[in-house]
């Protein structure tokens, strides 16, 4: 019997992430976060009242064993000029099983089905989410699309109500052999899937190993400055203090041409690995290269290598 994992997470660290896992021989629960209100997503979340469901689609197509041409369908944007304009297929598809099946977990099942899904793929709730956050200098930010664009420096993110976390997460969370945090933006997306109690109190319980992948490189406004330690006292923060057993980092050198084009564009750096730091806080550091630089010249996880690290913690570990 394989290995249970549960990975959190959302945006396009966990689809990388999940590109590389699906190759092992693993049990995958991806559970993933529901707040995003800007683009496509944020349109169909107001118009039709439902969750947020691009990093839904994201995941999906990641997991997915289909045919290529149709996980081309599912990412294709229309270019128009009426209100089709920006529409993800996949999220008018998904949008379209949710009416039909009356709820987004039985419409995520049936979807899987079509696309031959490797996993289970779970929304942390069924319910419309805001994000909120509160900046060092005081501004109450409302909406994760107006947090990521603020650029400033977060104190604190919270729901605006709290969500219903659905059982299956709970369930998946319990039950695991691995959880694991993936990489993807810290306030944004990590986070809004482990600040409501009932997850924090099922991640401490669970006699699974905790395993954090952290970023390659920091993210303007919600990581600036961060070594590996500085993500690791925030997810302690919210969580609980060395609930943590093993972070996983990149240490391979970036180009410096790249490293000062991130700084130029987006005020981003890599994340230096600080080993003292790190000892203080008592966990295992997996250091590997990682990096992957794609056709558009930008930092990203080597997915396979990446699932290699995760999947060697897991058998190695007990």
């Amino acid at each position: 019997m394989n290995k249970k994992i549960v990975v959190l997470g959302g945006g396009t660290g966990l689809s990388t992430l999940l590109k590389g896992l699906k190759q092992f021989p693993v049990d995958i629960t991806a559970i993933v976060s529901v707040s995003d209100d800007g683009s496509s997503t944020g349109r169909l979340r107001e118009e039709f009242n439902i969750p947020a469901i691009g990093d839904l689609r994201n995941v999906m197509v990641s997991l997915s064993r289909t045919d290529e041409t149709l996980e081309k369908l599912l990412q294709y944007r229309f270019k128009t000029t009426s209100d089709l304009n920006g529409h993800a297929v996949g999220n008018l598809l998904l949008t379209a099983m949710m009416e039909i099946t009356g709820n987004l977990v039985d419409a995520i099942s049936s979807f899987s089905k079509i696309l031959n899904i490797e996993g289970r793929i779970l929304p942390f709730t069924e319910e419309v989410t805001t994000l909120m956050a509160k900046t060092s200098d005081g501004e109450i930010l409302e909406g994760e699309s107006k947090i990521t664009k603020a650029g400033k420096k977060i104190e604190k993110v919270y729901y605006k109500e709290k969500p219903k976390v659905i059982p299956q997460v709970l369930e998946a969370i319990k039950t695991s052999d691995l959880i694991v945090l993936s990489t993807g933006s810290l306030y944004t997306s990590i986070l809004p899937n482990i600040i409501v109690d009932e997850v924090k109190e099922a991640i401490i319980q669970s006699k699974a190993k905790k395993l954090y992948v952290c970023n390659i490189m920091t993210e303007h406004g919600e990581t600036d400055g961060f070594m590996v330690s500085d993500y690791i006292k925030v997810l302690n923060k919210y969580v609980s203090d060395n609930f943590l057993d093993a972070v996983i980092v990149n240490n391979k050198y970036i180009d410096i041409d790249i490293q000062d084009r991130y700084k130029k564009l987006e005020l981003s750096e890599p994340v230096r690995i600080d080993s003292e730091n790190l000892k203080k806080l008592n966990i295992k550091v997996i250091a590997d290269n990682l990096v992957y630089i794609n056709e558009k010249n930008q930092v990203r996880h080597d997915s396979l290598r990446t699932a290699f690290q995760i999947f060697s913690y897991l058998i190695k570990d007990k």
